[in-house]
């Protein structure tokens, strides 16, 4: 055989293997399984969030140069009420004087998820050197004071409205109900007024349609982006804490002829410290006493008759709570007697503990982990802040975040903290904070976790 004729029939074996192989089921490409409603639904918040973030930075600056007190977010109020309507939303203004609350139903029936921001400002006189610096003065308890929105809460406005942006271009997809609170006086109302959360509750924020659970979320200078939430106590209690100190007034170059109230009260400051330093069990949890302002006379020769402090109580644990309130009664009382002075103790309740009930904090846990990936902590730590978030979730499940806004690479031991003339956050994280909200809104209503 030659070798021309051995070439021929290997060939021909080739080609009859070739057609018996084609001659098959054919082959199909791989493919990858199709995204389901929820996924596209989450695309679709992504994209348009990115698509909106230079109107919630602007939005952001423009409630920076406008600040408001609280009770008197007239302006804030009105920017929100119309930015919803805009959205066609159903809206009602004139809660707890200044709230408003915008009701965004879904195409198909569902449960009810609430999202809350807060509007307020802070009496403090703005040190940071952007273009929308504030100027504003106005005044507070009787004093003119400059404001400036040092806690944040002008981020918060600003992407909760980002948020219903971006709910309302879904709303079709939405198998329930968002309502949108945007609170005033988060961080108090002027001496005498009532207002803040618990006015919200009163005037049916949560009603109408009936709120299941509502998720809030609040700026701090943690990692840029970051999103930590903590299952069951996030944040403190917080008790007002007022001590008048009465002695007898005299002449400043004869002290012996009355009795110091000055004295009286610094000896109390100083006495208080040890009552959570020494007397209390911080194994049990965190707590803090702070003196925060001191009053008394008018003049650098006459001691006065009256010195008046007051200051804050943080506590996580309610027996703790009551031992530390006894011992500041017993230790001011005390020590006023042995000088001859008075001291009147009032401790008026404040905010309760910011409680996220720890199976809706699981069962979002999904929701933050895909906005914020290896930056999610789901069990961060307490802080000893207080707010009156606490106030909704003792009538629906909550669960409140914090989101870090420091700038990227910051030294997070020398940042600015909240209530600081020099807080200056990163507007960046805004973006994911939209992202956040929008995303816990959805998974909540479409049963994710569940």
């Amino acid at each position: 055989m030659t070798i021309f004729r051995r070439f021929s029939i290997a060939l021909a074996g080739i080609l009859l293997l070739a057609a018996s192989v084609s001659s098959g089921p054919p082959l199909r490409p791989v493919q990858t399984p199709p995204a389901s409603a929820l996924e596209i639904l989450h695309n679709k918040i992504d994209v348009r969030a990115e698509s909106i973030q230079a109107k919630v930075v602007a939005w952001r600056r423009d409630i920076h140069r406008h600040p408001e007190l609280g009770n008197r977010e007239t302006r804030t109020a009105g920017l929100v009420a119309d930015h919803l309507r805009a959205l066609g939303l159903e809206v009602r203004t004139g809660l707890a004087r200044t709230g408003v609350v915008g009701i965004l139903k879904g195409g198909r029936p569902g449960p009810v998820v609430a999202l809350r921001a807060d509007m307020d400002a802070l009496p403090v006189t703005e040190e940071v050197d952007v273009p929308f610096k504030s100027t504003v003065r106005a005044e507070y308890n009787g004093r003119e004071v400059g404001v400036m929105h040092a806690c944040g809460h002008d981020l918060h406005t600003a992407m909760l409205m980002g948020a219903a942006d971006v709910l309302a271009s879904l709303r079709m997809d939405l198998p329930g109900t968002v309502v949108l609170l945007f609170q005033p006086a988060e961080e108090g109302t002027p001496a005498g007024e009532e207002g803040g959360a618990e006015r919200m509750i009163a005037d049916g924020a949560l009603d109408n349609p009936k709120v299941e659970a509502v998720f809030g979320l609040h700026v701090f200078p943690f990692e840029w982006g970051s999103l930590k939430v903590r299952p069951g106590g996030i944040m403190a209690g917080g008790d007002t804490l007022q001590i008048t100190v009465r002695g007898r007034q005299t002449h400043a170059a004869l002290p012996w002829a009355g009795v110091d109230p000055i004295v009286v009260a610094a000896q109390i400051v100083m006495a208080l410290q040890p009552v959570v330093s020494r007397q209390s069990d911080l194994t049990t949890a965190p707590a803090v006493v702070t003196i925060a302002t001191i009053e008394g006379g008018n003049r650098t020769n006459i001691i006065p008759d009256e010195v008046r402090m007051t200051g804050t109580i943080r506590t996580f644990d309610p027996e703790m709570r009551k031992d530390i309130q006894a011992r500041i009664r017993r230790t001011a009382e005390g020590i006023a007697a042995v000088s001859g002075a008075t001291a009147i103790v009032q401790i008026s309740g404040g905010n309760p503990v910011t409680y996220n009930d720890p199976a809706l904090a699981a069962r979002m846990g999904p929701s933050f982990k895909r906005v914020a990936s290896d930056l999610f902590d789901p069990n961060a730590k307490a802080l000893t802040t207080s707010e009156d978030f606490a106030y909704y979730q003792q009538k629906v499940p909550g669960v409140y975040f914090f989101l870090g806004v420091a700038a990227k690479g910051a030294d997070l031991g020398s940042v600015e903290m909240n209530h600081s003339p020099r807080f200056n956050p990163d507007e960046g994280p805004m973006l994911v904070g939209v992202r956040a909200l929008a995303s816990l809104a959805v998974d909540f209503l479409a049963g994710a976790g569940k």
